[in-house]
């Protein structure tokens, strides 16, 4: 368990070898709930190697001087990456507009 934002890791070992190494992660929110992407990779036995880059999106909630995972939402495949940061973009970009158009 973590007592700081900054120290959870997704990286996970078992028995000498790590299966799951984080990348590189991006805190989208902090407080007491907070949210983490991950890029990681997952390790693949029979190539002995890691796979290609995954992602997730993790909650956590602090509790008792502790952050606990409360929910994940793991991105599926590169497409789907692709797929919601694309209609980000576009939302965002959108919400700008708008934005610029009231202060008119």
């Amino acid at each position: 368990m973590s007592s700081t934002i900054d120290e959870i890791t997704i990286n996970y070992e078992e028995d000498g070898v790590l299966l799951i190494k984080e990348i590189e992660k991006q805190i989208l929110s902090k407080g007491l709930n907070s949210t983490i992407l991950y890029r990681y990779k997952e390790y693949v036995a029979d190539a002995d190697d890691y796979g290609a880059d995954k992602y997730t999106i993790r909650r956590y909630k602090k509790m008792s001087g502790e952050f606990r995972q409360q929910a994940k939402f793991n991105i599926s495949s590169v497409r789907q990456a692709r797929i919601i940061a694309e209609a980000l973009t576009r939302w965002v970009a959108e919400d700008d507009a708008l934005t610029a158009e009231n202060a008119e």
